[in-house]
């Protein structure tokens, strides 16, 4: 039930004994005593339930809640009988301000809530999930399992392998991070890159560079950094040399013989 603005039965549906003074009183009365010490506010509304009964509303002068009201319930069962209270309860208004939908806790956790030492069991019904006695969607598990002996109760189902295949691809490891794009290769040619098992192992591995962010990370094949294993630095210098150099720091000088003149001479040019 929710308390709106105020209201008159519907004559064929409520007796009209139900909203005359002395119902209303005897609604207010039955409000204020389960209010104990808080006051009771004006009387705001009246909503017929059906043709015996109807709900009074009054203003909850309550701490705490503000545009609440208390609801009671009367009942009239017919001639030579009283009008009788059913229910009294606190109802939110319209304007009232009241908690949340509650939502599951398996539907609140996000990624990174786990602490130490919390648990976070799985779903009854987790569409990641398959029974692996049934089977796994991934014979590369199945194949392993029985060659060892050993098996779990639940494995990844197929919407998991491709839930989490979609998440990785879209990460920070993927291939179309900034870090991937600028990369002079991929993972997959990596030396450092250890390729993961089942059918995830096609595009994703775990980095195994601690000198990289990614290490021990889960790693899309395509991604890739500046530590790729065939990575190459060339020792040249950085400014280019040309093949003939001179060197004005030192003059060859040429000593022509004694009286003679050259045709650069300017002195010959003068007739001096």
């Amino acid at each position: 039930m929710t308390a709106t603005p105020t209201q008159q039965p519907d004559p064929v549906l409520a007796d009209p004994v139900l909203v005359e003074a002395g119902a209303v009183s005897l609604a207010r009365a039955a409000a204020q005593e389960e209010a104990g010490a808080e006051p009771v506010g004006d009387h705001v509304g009246v909503l017929a339930e059906d043709e015996a009964s109807v709900t009074h509303l009054f203003e909850a002068e309550h701490a705490g809640y503000r545009g609440w009201n208390w609801a009671v319930t009367v009942a009239f069962a017919g001639a030579g009988t009283p009008v009788s209270v059913s229910e009294v309860v606190l109802l939110p208004g319209q304007d009232a301000l009241v908690a949340p939908d509650w939502v599951p806790w398996n539907e609140r956790v996000r990624a990174g809530d786990l602490g130490v030492g919390d648990l976070l069991p799985p779903r009854e019904d987790d569409p990641r999930l398959a029974p692996g006695y049934v089977g796994s969607d991934d014979p590369a598990v199945e194949e392993v399992a029985l060659e060892v002996g050993l098996g779990r109760v639940r494995v990844l189902s197929r919407e998991g392998v491709l839930d989490a295949a979609a998440r990785w691809q879209g990460g920070d490891y993927g291939p179309r991070s900034d870090m991937a794009r600028s990369a002079p290769a991929k993972c997959g040619t990596c030396g450092f890159y250890a390729r993961v098992a089942g059918s995830l192992g096609a595009a994703f591995g775990v980095c195994a560079n601690e000198l990289t962010p990614a290490d021990g990370h889960v790693v899309h094949v395509e991604y890739g950094c500046g530590a790729h294993s065939e990575v190459e630095v060339e020792n040249s210098p950085a400014v280019p040399v040309a093949d003939l150099v001179y060197d004005d720091a030192v003059l060859d000088v040429e000593v022509n013989p004694a009286g003679s003149v050259t045709a650069a001479d300017p002195a010959s040019e003068s007739g001096q």
